[in-house]
């Protein structure tokens, strides 16, 4: 009586070819046959494979609600779409988020107690700098937040440290509660902590490693960090002592690498993969950055630092390209100004891109690294 709504091989909508209204059955039928047959990147065995807990309410609009342990809700929003048209009834995605920690670990103060707030700690590296590691790293984390997640961010580039500015928190100092932790600042709800809120901008930070690998330390344990489900690493660029000295004391549980399309970008790239799998960290995939220019006047795409250098890199080496981000000026107006897009216009064609970025980012951790993963091999046991 009723058309798949999708396919394993497309995602096209099939009109209803009745005019029959159907039933509350029927519609629930539909409903868990289209979340089962649904396929992508981040869900490649179906919603319902990856779907903790489901339940549907029909009232004057179609109401689903969802567990899930990635965010999703951009991606479900299209479905819900292409499901209000062949329902003829608005039909609403509500996801509740269930972030599980892929690593388990606790943040030890040296000053004392545990801190187990913290679900996810992703490093978000690049080999060089100048590719956007530190914008890209920014809006990732507000476009985390947009999808639903709590989500904090810390600033490892010692040296120079750029994330209080592109928060709009230059000159503000963090202050501490009980003496001993520090308390992050917010940045519109995300949870902040920088070696800049600490030393003004002007002074010249000239520490050798081992110096500098031990206040970023300070900075993870010795923050009072609320419960989050991600927490970012903004990491200095290169695959230095530093970085990797940061990369084995601190409990990843995966990483991300940022490049430019241009080829010297590239081969830094490499070298942050190989930096990550040294020391055994999952290297969730690629976000390639000014991957092309769009013409304000006629929408044309220049590839201005060369095309789809993201994309083999990515194939060359068994991970997934995340996502491509323009070259697009409001993108540094806003790094300059401090602000987001994301937080200003969160359904804008910009926030759009960094949060399907952000989609895939969570669900890659999930897939690659969570026991709970449908790719996760079992162990099968037969008595003789």
């Amino acid at each position: 009586m009723f058309g798949k709504i999708f396919s394993k091989q497309s995602s096209k909508t099939v009109e209803n070819p009745s005019d029959e209204t159907l039933d509350d059955s029927d519609v629930k039928q539909v409903i868990k046959e289209t979340l089962s047959e649904y396929v992508s990147d981040n869900f490649p065995k179906g919603v319902l494979a990856i779907c903790q807990q489901m339940t549907i309410e029909e009232q004057q609009d179609i109401v689903i609600k969802l567990t899930m342990p990635f965010v999703c809700q951009g991606e479900l929003n299209v479905i819900a779409e292409s499901l209000s048209k062949s329902l003829t009834k608005p039909v609403h995605f509500q996801v509740s988020l269930n972030i599980k920690p892929v690593r388990q670990f606790s943040l030890t103060s040296a000053k004392g107690g545990e801190q187990g707030n913290v679900a996810n700690i992703i490093a978000v590296a690049s080999g060089k700098g100048g590719v956007g590691k530190s914008t890209t790293t920014v809006n990732l984390a507000y476009a985390l937040m947009a999808e639903g997640a709590k989500v904090g961010i810390l600033d490892a580039d010692i040296y120079g440290p750029s994330i209080p500015a592109m928060l709009g928190l230059k000159n503000e100092k963090p202050s501490s509660i009980d003496g001993k932790l520090m308390t992050p600042l917010d940045a519109n709800g995300l949870s902040a902590m920088s070696i800049g809120f600490l030393v003004d901008e002007a002074d010249a930070t000239v520490w050798r490693g081992p110096m500098a690998s031990g206040a970023f330390n300070q900075l993870l344990t010795e923050t009072a960090w609320p419960e989050l489900d991600y927490l970012l690493i903004d990491m200095p660029p290169g695959t230095g002592d530093i970085q990797l000295t940061l990369a084995q004391k601190v409990p990843v549980a995966a990483a991300v690498i940022v490049t430019t399309p241009q080829d010297i970008a590239l081969i830094d790239a490499v070298k942050g993969i190989a930096m990550f799998d040294k020391v055994k960290v999952p290297v969730l995939g690629i976000v390639e950055n000014m991957s092309y220019h769009l013409c304000e006047s006629c929408g044309h795409q220049s590839h201005i630092f060369g095309e789809s250098g993201g994309e083999h890199m990515a194939e060359d080496h068994q991970t997934k390209l995340l996502g491509q981000l323009p070259l697009d000026i409001a993108i540094r107006q806003d790094a300059d100004l401090g602000e987001s897009d994301i937080i200003q216009n969160s359904a804008g064609e910009i926030a759009n891109h960094y949060r399907k970025i952000a989609r895939n980012v969570s669900a890659q951790l999930f897939l690659q690294c969570d026991n709970a993963s449908p790719f996760t091999a079992t162990i099968a046991t037969k008595t003789i």
